[in-house]
């Protein structure tokens, strides 16, 4: 999957429009720079590439290579306000994030009327940045009972992907249904017109002791 994203140069103080939004790229041994980009352009692209695929990032004829890492929005709108880019070596190793797409049907849920908990829903990895993946699958139909459970240790990632995890962790299970809540005893309305009962009277059908 190859991304490509433009950028130009942000002055100091420069005051963007509403198609424009600011940026920063930084990484190891590279000179902090201010960007700017179509805010359009960064929506589409992120759509695609999220926190976990490489984006191609281009300035006039310089290309890097960058991560997302940092992203900012508009409390109301909720449209990106800032982002920072991470640019990578691709000969070195780097942490990310990968999420999980929960795939299949679990008998569990479908048959007994459980309900899927997931624990887990991105792992984090150490890779080369080529051997990226964009997400891992995970197939719930193993989950055929309420005792089965699905562990960091039972994904399959590429042999090249080193889970940074407890493999003891656990991704998901299927829940038990709630019961029913009984049903609470009917009581007799009252009518209001009735005459006050005296607690010290004899229970109907009981002849009061002499």
């Amino acid at each position: 999957m190859e991304l490509k994203l433009k950028v130009q140069k942000r002055e100091k103080n420069e005051r963007l429009g509403n198609d424009f939004m600011p940026a920063v790229l930084y990484g190891k041994d590279v000179e902090n720079r201010s960007l700017k980009l179509k805010r359009l352009d960064f929506e589409k692209v992120f759509n695609a590439a999220g926190e976990s695929n490489l984006i191609e990032l281009s300035e006039d004829d310089k290309t890097v290579k960058v991560l997302v890492k940092d992203l900012q929005r508009d409390v109301l709108k909720h449209t990106f306000t800032h982002v920072d880019f991470l640019q990578i070596n691709m000969k070195e190793k780097i942490h990310a994030t990968i999420p999980l797409h929960f795939v299949g049907e679990s008998k569990a849920i479908k048959e007994l009327n459980g309900s899927l908990m997931r624990e887990v829903n991105e792992i984090n990895v150490e890779c080369l940045p080529g051997d990226l993946i964009d997400h891992i699958d995970v197939d719930i139909s193993v989950l055929i009972s309420f005792d089965e459970v699905i562990k960091i240790n039972d994904l399959k990632l590429p042999a090249n992907v080193k889970l940074m995890h407890n493999t003891n962790d656990v991704v998901a299970v299927v829940a038990i249904p709630k019961a029913h809540v009984e049903e609470a005893p009917v009581v007799a309305p009252v009518d209001p017109k009735a005459a006050p009962v005296d607690p010290k009277a004899p229970a109907a059908g009981k002849e009061e002791k002499k």
